[in-house]
């Protein structure tokens, strides 16, 4: 597919026409991962913020798992727009919220009935912080930017004495509405609600509006019946509309600000829009990423990958999103409205513990505290840690209860601002609940075919998280924890079969299932890996990689097995869902794979990490609508590129230790909160010198192939001299290899 991206080009072209260099936010490609099955959504929003508004599309142009929700967003081979909600999902395979739908109309009488317009990508542009379109159906240019918790509209109508701007509350993309309510307080404010349940069972969200000049007259819609009042209406579903005289070309601009707990905070968070500044707000917009993306800058005079790369780090930075509104007030987990200062919202930990939560301890020092205080808050008020968390709901979406190696990896950087001690207590609970077949785990050291599905999934990811708690324990020293956390880190063993190679499902009786399937993600006929096979999770050992290499009797046994799970291809492409990215069993369109390479530094074979590597980041990732090759997952996707584009990666996300790998770029440079700088250099790089052939760490000889996150955070500078063959010294020795220190 051929895209073509005016604006980004427009930017390109008058930055290069004064010789400056240009702003970083101008290599930021929002289409990106809008096809293909990513789910982005290129609107409007600012690092982090509670608001995301972005045109929604209807109907899906496909219909598998991986890309159902692509077209109810945004999908990039659609051409109607519905509106434009204020609330989405990044990159996941899950209703992507959709709340307060607007659009504004031109030619229409007030009704409830579907609206749609059809537009062009040659009228359409986005930026960081900004997205404009042309309706055709209307002849409306919409514009939208945000701050943090309020979304700004500017509206150019052509002459009317109807121009409409609609409020859809009954327009969803998944999350079925409960109740939505619509109350005039002026002829220029208003105020709203919608709840709903879905993805999250019990979302609730407050509105408040103001326009730019008063309307002229509201109709209201209860479900599709108009009603008689013009003040207020409260149904299931509500529509809204605001009808104003237009001369031609005349804007209209309107704040939308938003609140998880209650009015006032709506009615507050239009306060961070204190005028009808359109143009300043969106270059406030623009400078908040700027600010964020200078954190990381690199060098390099392919503008395609900087395109890629800075549009990765831009997803990055897109979610958890803010919960707490304007007064600092947000409803918990216990229904409740609480008060608490940059609190955050929306974690799929399953995707993001793996290495966009490892990147925030780099590059979000400030906010990794509070990521971690709004952890524990959840838990004080549901009595675990999260899993799966939107809008303080408990989807319990995925598997394991990997809010644990976020809060591990915090604890042992030795971050401040939260209590400890509090992190360890919730912890445990976690580790210790009687549901999600944590207590069959606990009971038979492994979780048993008859009891649950996923059930080999499930075991070896509670092993990881508990060698996470064990590694807490021991810091804080518990010895007595420290001993038992450990043992039970090692219960992906009791699902390893020696003599196959494989971890597979057991009975509770200790005896294998029949039925094995090593591609297949079933055994007799129920599943027992999530969204992957024994491929995949016989490796998802990030904690014992030792130990694994150990069960497969020696390091050439591991090395084969390794090799063979890039080369063993799938009966066909669709198989486990289509999932994308395919080397072998290697599927890098989703997150369980992401790991596996970096075992080769564990018997002294970096260079084929760096093979596998690159060939990965060549092809599942692009400048285009289509470039990231599935689910972006909340920044899961894009870490993974941030990371090894520099040539690095937390192989264990808790382990304190960097992988050098084989980067993309000449020069990176980590800017760090505590003023100091972290450079890689890699000197000769080319297409085909793509291995290390020896290192340097402030100047001093360097074989390791990895770095400690002291390292880093000490302000270094390491060089890696890059060559066409493998080197025959550097990363091989034992001494050299990872966890060996």
């Amino acid at each position: 597919m051929k895209a073509t991206f005016p604006f980004l080009l427009l930017i390109f072209s008058v930055c290069l026409s004064f010789g400056d260099s240009p702003k970083l936010t101008s290599y930021i490609n929002p289409f990106i991962g809008t096809a293909g099955g990513a789910h982005c959504y290129p609107g409007a929003t600012v690092p982090f913020g509670m608001v995301q508004l972005s045109p929604d599309m209807g109907n899906s142009s496909s219909e598998d798992f991986f890309n159902y929700t692509s077209g109810k967003q945004y999908d990039y081979n659609l051409s109607e727009i519905q509106g434009f909600s204020h609330l989405h999902l990044g990159g996941t395979a899950h209703d992507p919220a959709g709340d307060i739908s607007v659009m504004p109309m031109y030619g229409e009488k007030p009704s409830a009935k579907l609206i749609k317009s059809k537009f062009s990508h040659s009228q359409e542009w986005a930026s960081p912080g900004y997205y404009a379109v042309e309706l055709e159906r209307f002849r409306i240019k919409a514009e939208l930017t945000t701050t943090t918790r309020c979304g700004f509209h500017r509206y150019t109508f052509p002459q009317s004495s109807e121009a409409i701007i609609r409020f859809d509350l009954a327009y969803h993309n998944g999350g079925r509405p409960l109740e939505c309510e619509f109350h005039k307080l002026n002829d220029s404010t208003f105020i709203g609600s919608r709840f709903s349940t879905g993805y999250a069972d019990d979302k609730r969200v407050f509105f408040a509006v103001r326009t730019s000049k008063p309307i002229r007259d509201l109709v209201l819609f209860a479900d599709s019946t108009r009603v008689k009042s013009k003040e207020q209406v409260r149904a299931v579903g509500v529509k809204a509309c605001l009808i104003f005289s237009t001369r031609e070309r005349e804007q209209i601009l309107m704040k939308v600000a938003m609140s998880f707990a209650n009015t006032e905070g709506a009615i507050a968070g239009l306060n961070e829009i204190r005028d009808w500044s359109f143009d300043r707000v969106r270059t406030e917009a623009n400078d908040a990423w700027e600010k964020e993306l200078e954190k990381i800058q690199v060098q390099s005079d392919n503008s395609k990958f900087l395109q890629i790369f800075y549009t990765a780090v831009y997803h990055c930075y897109i979610a958890p999103t803010r919960f707490d509104d304007y007064n600092h007030t947000y409803r918990g987990a216990d229904g409740k409205n609480h008060q608490g200062n940059q609190i955050f919202t929306q974690y799929g930990l399953w995707d993001t513990y793996r290495a966009l939560h490892p990147l925030f301890t780099i590059t979000q020092t400030e906010r990794v505290p509070q990521i971690m205080q709004s952890f524990l808050a959840f838990y004080e008020q549901y009595g675990l840690l999260p899993v799966w968390e939107m809008a303080f709901c408990e989807t319990h979406c995925m598997t394991g209860y990997h809010a644990v190696p976020v809060l591990a990896d915090a604890i042992l950087k030795g971050f401040n601002g939260f209590d400890y001690e509090k992190a360890y207590e919730a912890m445990k609970a976690s580790a210790n609940q009687d549901i999600r077949n944590s207590k069959d785990y606990r009971t038979h050291h492994f979780v048993p075919f008859e009891t649950s599905t996923a059930n080999v999934t499930k075991t070896t990811e509670y092993a990881f998280d508990d060698w996470c708690i064990a590694r807490v324990a021991h810091k804080l020293s518990k010895t007595n924890d420290y001993k038992l956390f450990m043992q039970r880190s090692s219960y992906w063993k009791n699902l390893f079969d020696s003599q196959s190679g494989f971890a597979r499902p057991k009975y509770t009786n200790g005896n294998w299932v029949p039925g094995f399937d090593p591609l297949n993600d079933r055994t007799n006929g129920k599943e027992s890996y999530t969204e992957g096979n024994s491929w995949h999770y016989t490796f998802m050992v990030p904690q014992d990689p030792y130990g694994l290499i150990k069960a497969f009797g020696s390091p050439e046994r591991f090395l084969n097995k390794l090799d063979s799970f890039f080369t063993t291809n799938y009966p066909s492409d669709n198989y486990l869902g289509g999932m994308g990215g395919l080397i072998g069993q290697y599927a890098h369109g989703n997150q369980p794979s992401h790991h596996i390479p970096y075992f080769y530094h564990f018997v002294g074979k970096p260079c084929k990490t760096a093979e596998i590597v690159q060939q990965i980041m060549h092809s599942f990732y692009s400048d285009k609508p289509d470039g990231i090759i599935n689910n972006e997952d909340t920044g899961s996707m894009s870490s993974w590129y941030v990371w090894n584009a520099m040539g690095l990666y937390p192989f264990n996300p808790a382990g304190g230790e960097y992988l050098i790998t084989s980067p993309l770029v000449e020069q990176s440079t980590i800017n760090l909160a505590n003023g100091k700088k972290f450079i890689i250099r890699a000197e000769n790089l080319s297409v085909k010198n793509i291995y290390v052939q020896e290192a340097t760490l402030n100047g001093k000889p360097y074989t390791k192939s990895y770095i400690t996150h002291s390292d880093l955070m000490n302000g270094s500078q390491l060089i890696l001299k890059m060559g066409s063959q493998p080197s025959e010294t550097w990363g091989i020795q034992e001494k050299d290899l990872p966890g060996k220190h």
